[in-house]
């Protein structure tokens, strides 16, 4: 009985152990993390349409109102090794994984970005560094040139515009000699080849009869009487010489004994019909220009260049030449220099003279005139150049764009010089054997901006 009792005193203070005990087990589950990931991950929520927008619970976009999605970052792992490689969206550089995927914002897949494992924002991380997907490098026709991979490179050569024309010295017009009508034309199209002494057109002429009724009756007077008759048949056959008969024509209306009120002209030298301005059965005044024909033997170059480039192209320079078309290039002669500008263009006209063997070169033909660069420099002051289109000018700053891995480019500052319409030399900034963006650029340029722009509305705006 009395040991009851003691049971009784004592039970208060065991059943509050008790409950002490069950509490702390409780206050210990409590404490103890949820599994929801991996140790350290982290998460939050964003807009697909807005990333910059952070929230650490579900909800609205404040900006558009669409449903936040979750975004869970890389886990706090040990950092990985310079080998080790980063998936990264193309569209979203905020998201980092160490292993390929979807992007979780855009459902893009994810990129490797080698070299850079760190995430965005590290100090290892390099902003100017951009990495394409393939798409996106075949549809922005990316294209790279090794630039002063050769201890021999020089300074390139100046390049000016041209065009191949006809060469004047060798161009020779046909007119009509007397008036009439165009029997017959011979010669139908331009660009047609003649050899000298084809027929171009025959001719009706009642000044041309005359005219050889009369010398056929000065040569029979001349036969029957001679003395002042001969004369006077010689100066007939002069005028008919005048009037473009050829000797050996003049021997046949001779031998014949009556005119020919149908008369054939005949082509003075060798070339090409570069003009016809008559058609059969067109009635021509005397003087009236028909056919122009040109020696293709020669052609010329007529190139526009600025005044400061005049000294680099003295009168009997030698200079290169390339032609659209033609997969050599060719070496002419500067042959004229004209001595004022053309218009308000402040231009001035250069000819260079070719030789054009079988006629390949036609007038029309646009070309290149190449003035050879300066070879009197030190190597050591020779300057690397690259193509006016890989250059980005931003304000007063000027910058390529350099490959620095697969797909992978990073933006430079340089320093440049006066470059010329095709290229411009780089003072510093830029490693001899680079492999420089030439086609593209601008486009890298683009998205670099769009990139460092969403990066920085992100920094400005998270939540």
């Amino acid at each position: 009985m009395n040991s009851l009792r003691t049971f009784w005193r004592l039970a208060p203070a065991r059943w509050l152990l008790v409950l002490l005990v069950a509490l702390s087990s409780a206050a210990c589950q409590e404490n103890k993390p949820a599994d929801k990931g991996a140790v350290g991950e982290k998460g939050y929520y964003t807009c697909s349409m807005h990333p910059q927008i952070h929230a650490d619970a579900p909800g609205k976009c404040p900006i558009c109102s669409m449903d936040l999605i979750a975004v869970k970052t890389a886990p706090t792992t040990p950092t990985p090794t310079a080998s080790a490689a980063v998936y990264t969206c193309p569209m979203h550089p905020q998201v980092h994984q160490a292993k390929p995927g979807l992007c979780p914002i855009c459902g893009m897949d994810l990129v490797k970005q080698a070299g850079h494992p760190t995430p965005a924002g590290s100090a290892a991380a390099s902003s100017a560094d951009l990495t394409l997907t393939a798409q996106q490098v075949t549809l922005g026709n990316i294209r790279t040139q090794v630039i002063g991979a050769s201890p021999e490179e020089r300074p390139a050569a100046t390049v000016l515009t041209g065009t191949v024309t006809a060469d004047a010295l060798h161009t020779e017009g046909v007119s009509s000699r007397v008036a009439g009508r165009i029997e017959h034309l011979y010669v139908r199209q331009t660009g047609q080849l003649l050899q000298k002494g084809a027929p171009l057109f025959s001719v009706y002429s009642e000044q041309l009869q005359a005219l050889q009724q009369e010398y056929l009756l000065a040569l029979t007077q001349s036969r029957e009487q001679g003395g002042a008759y001969r004369q006077f048949a010689e100066a007939t056959a002069q005028k008919l010489r005048l009037l473009g008969l050829s000797a050996g024509q003049l021997r046949q209306l001779a031998a014949r004994g009556w005119p020919n009120p149908v008369v054939t002209y005949y082509s003075p030298t060798t070339g090409t019909v570069q003009t016809l301005d008559v058609v059969q059965g067109q009635y021509v005044s005397e003087g009236s220009p028909l056919v122009t024909l040109t020696n293709l033997a020669t052609v010329w170059v007529e190139a526009q260049l600025y005044s400061p480039d005049v000294a680099k192209l003295p009168l009997g320079k030698s200079v290169t030449v390339q032609v659209a078309g033609e997969s050599g290039s060719h070496r002419g002669k500067v042959v004229f220099l004209s001595p004022e500008l053309s218009g308000n263009s402040q231009v001035t006209l250069a000819r260079i003279q070719l030789a054009n063997p079988g006629g390949r070169l036609l007038p029309g033909a646009q070309a290149n005139v190449l003035l050879d660069a300066p070879t009197t420099a030190a190597p050591a002051q020779l300057t690397l150049r690259v193509p006016v289109e890989a250059l980005i000018r931003d304000g007063e700053s000027s910058y390529l764009w350099t490959q620095t891995g697969e797909r992978q480019y990073r933006r430079v500052r340089v320093s440049t010089g006066e470059g010329s319409a095709s290229s411009v030399p780089v003072t510093a900034g830029l490693p001899a054997g680079a492999k420089v963006v030439v086609s593209g650029a601008y486009l890298l340029q683009s998205e670099y901006a769009l990139r460092q722009g969403a990066t920085e509305s992100m920094n400005g705006m998270s939540m």
